[in-house]
């Protein structure tokens, strides 16, 4: 399952990001987390020691989109390649065991992590951060995630997630919110610009300090609330870099968190809507600014006879900088 964190910009959503992917893999689930948000405090959250360097996929962007095109024929090289890109024929197709995660993530608490890569100051005035976020846009594209297995991802702040087809790329989005009226008018926000792509939006309450926070909170986001957390002293303890374990927290954050998981593998997945909408977004870009920026008609990039399959097949193409994975099939 592929599954988003956003919210408002202090909301906490990176907290409950990495709360949910180490609830998930104390269970014994492969997780891969994603850090795709500007300011890139996942892998703290998750503990990893300050010290520690995640590669960013940013500054490898040529290398990733080469891997991924794999034998696809209507993509013959990494530049003519954009974030929407989908895999054809012959593109690999990305398990949770590929070889490509080795290159770029880093082991945490029983998680792998991945992160776009900061913001940088040579980014200044010429580049915007959804240009990082490209590589993770074109990894959900060609990632087969199987049963059991889950993506997570901790997305920009606000509504900044439409800026790209990457709010599209998830089986379920979860909006972290905080009782305040600015938090509540992302929920608003969410539900105006994703309702022609049938976004699974479930908002989960933050910092929550009595009934009346609940109350308004059901009153602002309906039947979208899920469940919502109160204040935690195991997790404030986490924010400050002290010794944390998933067990230490209370029954009722416990519960929460399975709550989240119940509701995430209750999500039906569609990988033919999946597929078509993954189209139509390629198609928007390419007309908007694609086509102009490689100086080709990328509509052609769309291959009829590709499906999403239960299976995975071996990849024969050497030589693309990476150990081989998986390409795709014809359905």
């Amino acid at each position: 399952m592929k599954i988003a964190f956003v919210g408002k910009g202090g909301s906490g959503k990176t907290t409950l990001s990495a709360l949910f992917c180490r609830h998930l893999a104390a269970s014994g689930h492969p997780v891969l987390a994603i850090d795709g948000d500007i300011n890139q405090h996942l892998g703290v959250a998750l503990g990893l020691a300050d010290d520690v360097v995640v590669p960013p996929m940013g500054e490898h962007l040529t290398e990733i989109k080469d891997y991924l095109r794999g034998d696809n024929p209507r993509i013959p090289s990494a530049e003519v390649m954009v974030k929407t890109s989908p895999p054809g024929v012959g593109s690999r197709l990305l398990g949770l065991g590929d070889p490509i995660w080795s290159r770029f993530a880093v082991e945490v608490g029983g998680v792998r992590l991945l992160a776009t890569g900061a913001f940088a100051e040579e980014d200044l005035g010429v580049a915007c951060f959804h240009s990082k976020l490209g590589a993770v846009e074109l990894l959900l594209n060609h990632l087969q995630d199987g049963p059991g297995e889950y993506v997570v991802v901790d997305m920009t702040a606000g509504a900044d997630a439409f800026a790209s087809g990457l709010f599209t790329r998830f089986d379920r989005t979860f909006l972290v919110c905080e009782p305040t009226r600015k938090a509540v008018a992302v929920h608003r926000q969410y539900l105006g610009y994703s309702a022609e792509f049938e976004v699974a939006l479930s908002v989960v309450g933050n910092k929550v300090t009595d009934a009346g926070d609940v109350e308004f909170l059901r009153r602002e986001v309906g039947v979208d609330l899920l469940a919502w957390l109160s204040q935690s002293a195991p997790v404030r303890a986490m924010e400050q870099g002290r010794a944390f374990g998933i067990d230490d927290l209370d029954v009722s954050d416990r519960t929460v968190l399975d709550r989240m998981k119940a509701v995430v593998d209750a999500t039906k997945r569609d990988p033919d809507r999946f597929l078509a909408q993954m189209h139509e977004i390629h198609l928007r870009n390419a007309s908007a600014w694609a086509n102009a920026a490689v100086g080709a008609d990328l509509a052609g990039q769309i291959d009829p006879d590709f499906r999403f399959g239960a299976d995975i097949v071996p990849a024969t193409r050497e030589g693309a900088g990476l150990t081989t994975g998986a390409r795709g099939r014809a359905g």
